[in-house]
């Protein structure tokens, strides 16, 4: 028998940092930018300090003057430069058999994020896990100003009680968009928000997908 024994039924995924590893790739991209403009490069120490939703604040605070060029033109460099290299990223380790194991349990799964929906498809296709989301939802456009609207709306769209749900991520936004939405939230350290911002957003924190699949005690059958 299939069974999730935790009470979730309804899982919303972040993508990048919680499944997808490309904080590395994130701050390439940054640093070619800022090397552009003669602007010092950040380190993994800076990054996990200043990044934050929305971007444009953590791109200030790596150096960039807006009162030089508009944000829109950095932020579209950036999307480039991520994007020529995105396929040399990879899943967390143990991304796919989680959501395989989810998916035997009998839960829901969904995929929101900041990240623009086309580049969210490509990549769950490339990874040969797109199938394990019921929906994928992201943004319209490429500058990541945040996903409530787009939570509230799958919120609507699954249509089942909040405690029933649970937002699964690697940020504070997480968990800000988890408490806009009413839906628990679990954070994961492995991502883009290093542990020791993390444990200020006051919800359940876990190292890695592993400690996850041990935390809902997921079994399921096999075909005998």
């Amino acid at each position: 028998m299939k069974y999730l024994p935790f009470s979730y039924q309804h899982i919303i995924w972040d993508w990048n940092g919680t499944l997808l590893n490309d904080k590395w790739l994130c701050i390439d991209s940054i640093n070619a930018l800022l090397q552009l403009r003669n602007l010092p490069k950040i380190d993994e120490t800076k990054y996990d300090r200043i990044f934050r939703f929305p971007v444009k604040d953590y791109y200030r605070d790596a150096g960039f003057d807006f009162s030089k060029e508009p944000f829109e033109i950095p932020a579209m460099e950036f999307i480039q430069l991520y994007d020529d290299r995105k396929m040399e990223c990879q899943l967390q380790p143990g991304a796919k058999e989680i959501l395989e194991l989810f998916s035997n349990g009998g839960a829901t799964q969904y995929l929101l994020s900041a990240s623009e929906t086309g580049v969210l498809q490509e990549m769950t296709t490339h990874f040969g896990i797109s199938h394990y989301f019921k929906q994928i939802k992201g943004l319209d456009n490429h500058y990541a100003h945040g996903k409530s609207d787009l939570g509230q709306e799958l919120m609507r769209s699954i249509n089942a009680p909040a405690d029933s749900i649970v937002m699964i991520g690697d940020t504070c936004h997480d968990k800000e968009v988890a408490d806009i939405l009413g839906v628990s939230a679990i954070l994961l350290t492995h991502g883009h928000f290093p542990e020791d911002r993390l444990i200020g957003c006051g919800t359940l924190l876990l190292n890695n997908l592993e400690e996850l699949k041990k935390l809902s005690g997921i079994r399921y059958s096999t075909p005998s």
